[in-house]
């Protein structure tokens, strides 16, 4: 399997802002830790995901594609946003979620994808009456904040399995990162998270083109 990181990761350590950011993010931690007891809170904020629509062109790919809904670990299968306040630690933003489950939500999104890039006979879900060509199968590994570097992250795996015969045509891992442009909360992370996604799902499609 090869490894395809689509954007240039910022690398080395924590500057300022990032630190700043970290610390900012433990503060809202801990009061929403607090005010979550008490009675009549505010409710989330929900944000949705968007799929690309402008994607280069890579010939068009041949037959039906089913696109089943990602596997995830359990700290991304729901509607909360996961951050790393620091390493081996996993909390969740105070006060916003997805607009559906994670996974879920992806897989309507890679869908999406397909459709505006208009590059395969027709793409679909398990059940839809499609004459199946082929299936992809993708494992969301990353999609979550680290505070630390202050760095948003979407890490996809997809596999484009042959329905007929059961054997692999193709693996790859699609990654990207984006920084936050203000403190960690969910309009910044959600709009940080939107846009690595935006990368992943476009090297997605680019890619499910070339192979089949």
């Amino acid at each position: 399997m090869n490894t395809s990181e689509t954007t240039p990761a910022a690398r080395g350590a924590a500057g300022p802002r990032a630190l700043r950011a970290a610390a900012l993010l433990a503060g809202a931690l801990a009061l929403s830790s607090c005010t979550s007891l008490l009675a009549g809170g505010s409710p989330p904020t929900t944000f949705d995901l968007s799929a690309p629509r402008n994607v280069p062109d890579a010939g068009r790919g041949r037959g039906n594609l089913v696109v089943g809904e990602p596997a995830a670990v359990a700290v991304l299968d729901g509607q909360r946003i996961a951050v790393h306040p620091k390493p081996g630690e996993v909390a969740y933003l105070p006060n916003a979620q997805w607009s559906d489950r994670l996974p879920k939500l992806m897989q309507a999104k890679i869908i999406e994808a397909y459709e505006n890039a208009n590059r395969l006979g027709s793409v679909g879900r398990p059940g839809d009456r499609l004459s199946v060509d082929y299936q992809l199968v993708t494992e969301l590994r990353s999609f979550d904040v680290d505070a630390t570097s202050g760095l948003a992250k979407a890490e996809l795996t997809a596999k484009i399995v042959n329905d007929k015969t059961g054997k692999i045509v193709a693996a790859e891992v699609f990654t990207a990162r984006r920084p936050l442009n203000a403190a960690i909360a969910g309009p910044a992370a959600a709009r940080a998270l939107d846009s690595a996604l935006d990368e992943v799902l476009t090297a997605l499609v680019v890619w499910t083109g070339r192979r089949i």
